[in-house]
């Protein structure tokens, strides 16, 4: 099993910047990927971007805005958003993958005002 806790969202104004972090307990050695996913209201849950080995993949609407790093020795995963826009308004979930399970933490809250 993997618990994850995810912290540092917030109210930004339109163009802040928010920093999330996510920290991994347990079976950690398991995780080859680790990732940041968001849900609004009105959509489904969507990829923000991901990490694995180093190598990082991001949405489209964030691709330039949004950073993903990880920090394997403290289990650490963060996602420095900057030029948030009122779109980005959604819960953000981190997400780390092992086989054969996925596990999810509880989400954190990010609110863009415009």
């Amino acid at each position: 099993q993997v618990q994850l806790v995810e912290s540092g969202g917030g109210l930004v104004q339109a163009g802040g910047s928010l920093r999330l972090s996510c920290v991994a307990s347990g079976r950690t050695y398991g995780i080859y990927a680790m990732g940041w996913y968001r849900q609004s209201p009105e959509k489904q849950r969507e990829l923000v971007a991901t990490i694995s080995g180093g190598s990082a993949d991001y949405a489209d609407s964030v691709r330039g805005r949004f950073t993903i790093s990880r920090d394997n020795a403290k289990s650490l995963v963060y996602l420095q958003m900057n030029s948030l826009q009122p779109e980005d308004t959604a819960v953000y979930y981190c997400n780390a993958r092992t086989i054969p399970s996925d596990y999810w933490g509880q989400g954190t809250q990010v609110t863009v005002s415009s």
